[in-house]
């Protein structure tokens, strides 16, 4: 049978779920508390006409008044006089106490609960023309660095973090590991990225831009893939495409990625990117540097502009219309990217140039003064013959069997990889590796790589180059960085007391680790965090970055290759760049750059004596050794 409920227990429920309602609730019932209580005294003292000693009787609104004052003030009861008047007005001065006391807890609570809302991060966010960064991982820094740099121009440039993190944490760390951000500020809110809600309160409908990383879970590629989705088909999206850089670590699930962002997505493949740069790397020395210059916004950056003055010239032609920036490639209209295209193709109006400037506003075409090539020291291409090689992997992680297969698709017939490290199943995984081809056959042997007796047991010198990677996977970032060094430390051992150069390229997980690793002289660090978050904060400002890289890293597209610039000129006087662009040309190449090698003098940026975008029209006397960097399909 239904209960009946009585007028008391239900006026009960209804005060409970005001008291539940907050502090405006609260001060609403202490509000009319003080109410009846002014109006009660000041009725009683209109009705009993009691009076202070000596004075007349008071009416409603006066009684009304007197009893406020002392609600709101207990030292005004002190000059009162005659009893009867004294101990109405105690009443009420202590009726008052009670509220006032009661007032200030509640004002307190609410104040105190207020601040912990702000600081769990859920207020809305109402910036415009921010870029937003989703999910938090050791990358975030360098990119929030970049991004100051890129932003410097800007009036009010504003980056919103939002991660399953802690507000205060979030702060705390970027004030102490991101450094100077100059006028760049950083807002940060806690919130799943993959809610619609949460989403919500970055205001993403405003943003100029975003960025998605990959968390520090079990499976990251799966919550980039949901923020994506949750961002791209929210209901309240705004009409206009978003500009989306995100970070995939598998790239089994790029093409899932991709089609859940379509045109709006730049996907940057980090395991796949950092396997090629290492492999690339450590084939041609220095090339980790050319990748670094082309990704930091504190150098030559890639462009992709309108040049509507190279309508109607050839690639080639228009390749050697710019002194001071370096067109590399074109872009159609639907936004395919070609690296190096044939040199008689045709810039049609509709196309956009890819440049290589130092900033947008320096991308000036001029004519080519005919006085700034000398077309006697051109030599001829000369072709040699590759050989096979002996490569050394040292350590490993998830990134070794991309980089084994990127390796086979560049070696010569009869080239051996030699994997040793110490890794949990890692026979079971070489079980499985997948090579391209024939051309590479791979071996193994169980070693501990931070023991020198052990590395002195390998015979390093009889190979051609050696890889260091770091046990990432199975360790926190420094003790994996730290173990490198070390294995690092006992190379340089090895090959000074060999007495010759062992060509070493590393992978480090910490930039900041780098700097203690330059005492070990390797040709090439690779810092895997560090690349990743410069492409991804480029990607962020550039829409067709992702496609550029994609090409640049493709073995069948254009790539980045060191040659002797005694291959191209003579060497025996000082030549512009120019010629060295005109020989380039004439072998279908673009050169857009030089490693000089540095006798005394100390190295600024850590370069190496890379120089990315030189000026082409000054003289330089190059010596044997000096390597142009260009854009080649072979």
């Amino acid at each position: 049978m239904k209960r009946q409920i009585g007028w008391a227990e239900r006026l009960r429920y209804e005060f409970d779920k005001s008291m539940a309602a907050g502090p405006i609730a609260l001060i609403g019932w202490l509000a009319v508390i003080s109410v009846l209580i002014i109006a009660l005294a000041g009725a009683f003292l209109a009705i009993t006409q009691i009076a202070p000693e000596g004075g007349s009787p008071l009416s409603f609104t006066e009684g009304f008044w007197a009893s406020l004052m002392r609600t709101l003030d207990s030292g005004t009861m002190g000059g009162d006089t005659g009893w009867g008047f004294r101990l109405v007005m105690l009443a009420v001065t202590l009726a008052g106490i009670f509220v006032v006391s009661a007032l200030i807890g509640v004002l307190s609570a609410g104040v105190d609960s207020k601040l912990d809302e702000l600081r769990k991060g859920r207020s809305q966010i109402l910036e415009t023309d921010h870029t937003i960064i989703f999910n938090w991982s050791p990358s975030i820094f360098d990119i929030l660095s970049e991004l100051s740099i890129a932003n410097a121009n800007q009036k009010r440039p504003r980056v919103v973090v939002m991660a399953t993190k802690d507000k205060v944490e979030m702060e705390d760390e970027i004030a102490l590991k991101a450094g100077n951000l100059g006028r760049t500020k950083v807002i940060c809110r806690s919130g799943d990225p993959t809610d619609l809600y949460d989403l919500a309160i970055v205001n993403p409908q405003a943003s100029k831009s975003v960025i998605v990383l990959s968390p520090e879970v079990e499976d990251p590629d799966s919550s980039v893939i949901k923020t994506i989705l949750a961002l791209v088909n929210d209901p309240k999206r705004r009409p206009a495409p978003y500009r989306i850089a995100a970070e995939v670590r598998n790239g089994r699930n790029a093409d899932v990625a991709r089609a859940v962002g379509g045109a709006e997505l730049q996907l940057i493949l980090a395991d796949d990117l950092i396997s090629k740069i290492v492999v690339q790397s450590s084939r041609q020395s220095g090339l980790s540097a050319v990748y670094s210059e082309l990704l930091d916004f504190d150098g030559c950056e890639i462009y992709t502009t309108a040049q509507p003055q190279l309508t109607g010239l050839s690639f080639g032609e228009a390749m050697l219309s710019y002194e001071s920036s370096a067109l590399i490639g074109l872009c159609d209209p639907a936004g395919r990217v070609y690296l190096n295209p044939p040199m008689d193709s045709i810039v049609t109006a509709d196309m956009r140039a890819i440049v290589i400037a130092e900033d947008d506003d320096t991308i000036r075409m001029e004519k080519p003064d005919p006085a700034r090539f000398d077309f006697s020291a051109i030599r001829t291409l000369r072709v040699e013959d590759r050989g096979s090689e002996r490569t050394l992997v040292l350590g490993w992680n998830r990134r070794g069997p991309m980089i084994a297969l990127e390796l086979s698709r560049y070696v010569a017939p009869g080239s051996l990889l030699t994997i040793a490290a110490d890794t949990p199943d890692l026979e079971a995984e070489l079980q499985t590796l997948r090579l391209a081809g024939d051309t590479l056959s791979v071996e193994f042997c169980r070693i501990d790589t931070s023991h020198r007796p052990s590395l002195e047991a390998l015979d390093i010198p009889a190979y051609d180059r050696v890889i260091v990677l770091g046990y990432s996977d199975h360790m926190e970032p420094q003790p994996a960085d730290t173990r490198t060094l070390v294995t690092l430390l006992h190379l340089r051992r090895i090959a000074e007391a060999a007495g010759r150069h062992i060509g070493v390229v590393s992978e480090m997980t910490d930039v900041r680790n780098r700097k203690l690793a330059e005492v070990t002289r390797t040709d090439d660090f690779v810092v895997s965090n560090k690349l990743v978050s410069l492409m991804l904060a480029q990607a962020s400002e550039n829409e067709h970055l992702a496609a550029i890289f994609d090409e640049l890293l493709d073995e069948n597209g254009a790539e980045i290759y060191m040659r002797p610039v005694s291959d191209y000129v003579a060497i025996d006087a000082p030549v512009t760049f120019f010629t060295i662009a005109e020989s380039a040309r004439r072998r279908g190449e673009v050169a857009f750059g030089y490693r000089r090698l540095r006798k005394g003098g100390a190295d600024a940026r850590s370069m190496g004596g890379v120089v990315v975008n030189p000026g082409k029209a000054e003289a330089l006397q190059y010596v044997p050794g000096d390597k142009v960097i260009v854009l080649a399909h072979q």
